[in-house]
């Protein structure tokens, strides 16, 4: 259904129906069919809410065992990709890489029907951190490496194919809750952007590859990388302050604020900013924090903006020794659920995508020969 409102941007036009997630709704900011991003990221694993968004409901552990080994067995690379990744130039922004790997591996795995996207689902979010690791350490690190590892979880495989050793329990669960509070959020930009793609009845990877290509776009993701490397910049949270105020004054653009869709805070925020304090505890150095603490009291006193879930979450992967232009492609490993399960729901009850634009150029002329003009 529509909703006849001209605005700028779609914003508070109605593109659709879905079953997935709730954002912004009064009493429940974030939710994941039905269920509470908070009940989910304290209770909840990655890969039960994988199965949550792809599935209908909750596994129960059988199916939630049967899940993970089926994950852990679709993780390894086809030879063929992993040249086409040892191709792509160290200095490629690895969004472009995923978005090259996704579109390549729907060439050598088309997914050959509707009835297999279950399959093309599972495949695309065992194998993502496989793809961005592999071209991550061979063009950084010189090395091919195996994407095969014992780690049941996406977050522990993550980081175990990052660092070469398994990751800390406390590592392993903050990335998990990450890719938890990262996993849906109705119809922004790319998810939109995927369904446009799936409403032509086209094939799941091509609808992959346009959500990457949208999330890729520094207004949609992209912003926690700006926001690390804004609070570097800060020694102390008084020269944050500072520098911070210079910006507003200037009227530079500062990322990690504000949202289309919340108009008083990003539920998703409070975890990130839990995980980022504890983390900064744990390596004994609370200088990041505090100066995050800062640049998020300013830009709230001064413009009654609050931080979203890219801000501290940028903080957090920093951490964790995550490189920070892994961070997007980060996002696009948890958001592959959100995306694959809106595909699915398109398909389910499909009709193409085509709005109306109003018109605002010229008016009827009429054709002159290029001799008169």
């Amino acid at each position: 259904m529509t909703t006849a409102k001209k605005t700028g941007g779609l914003a508070g036009v109605t593109a659709g129906a879905t079953a997935l997630c709730t954002v912004g709704k009064e009493g429940a900011g974030l939710t994941y069919r039905g269920y509470d991003i908070y009940d989910l990221s304290d209770n909840a694993s990655f890969e039960e809410v994988a199965y949550l968004l792809l599935h209908g409901a909750l596994p129960n552990r059988q199916e939630l065992d049967g899940y993970i080994a089926k994950l852990k067995s679709l993780r390894d690379l086809p030879a063929a990709l992993r040249q086409v990744l040892e191709m792509i130039p160290a200095g490629a922004h690895p969004m472009d890489v995923l978005r090259t790997g996704v579109s390549f591996l729907g060439n050598i795995e088309p997914e050959g029907g509707f009835s297999n996207q279950q399959d093309t689902a599972d495949r695309l979010l065992a194998c993502l951190p496989s793809m961005l690791l592999y071209w991550h350490r061979f063009h950084t690190d010189g090395v091919r490496i195996d994407t095969e590892t014992d780690d049941d979880s996406v977050a522990g495989h993550f980081l175990h194919m990052l660092h070469d050793k398994a990751p800390s329990e406390l590592h392993r669960k903050c990335l998990d809750t990450t890719l938890i509070l990262y996993a849906e959020h109705e119809f922004n930009a790319s998810t939109f952007a995927g369904r446009v793609i799936t409403g032509t009845l086209s094939d799941m990877h091509s609808a992959v590859t346009g959500a990457i290509g949208a999330l890729r776009g520094p207004l949609h993701g992209g912003a926690n990388e700006a926001a690390m490397e804004l609070i570097q910049k800060f020694s102390t949270p008084e020269e944050a302050m500072k520098g911070v105020m210079g910006m507003l004054e200037r009227k530079e653009l500062i990322m990690g604020f504000g949202h289309r869709v919340y108009t008083t805070s990003d539920p998703r925020n409070s975890v990130n900013k839990k995980m980022s304090k504890m983390l900064a505890e744990e390596a004994g150095d609370m200088t990041l924090y505090d100066v995050s603490e800062a640049v998020e009291s300013v830009m709230w006193n001064e413009k009654k903006l609050f931080a979203n879930a890219d801000f501290f979450a940028a903080s957090v992967y920093h951490f964790m020794g995550i490189p920070t232009y892994l961070f997007t492609p980060i996002f696009v490993c948890s958001r592959i659920t959100g995306w694959a399960a809106h595909v699915m729901e398109q398909r389910a009850n499909n009709k193409l995508i085509r709005p109306a634009a109003d018109y605002i150029g010229p008016g009827l002329q009429k054709f002159v020969p290029i001799d008169e003009r």
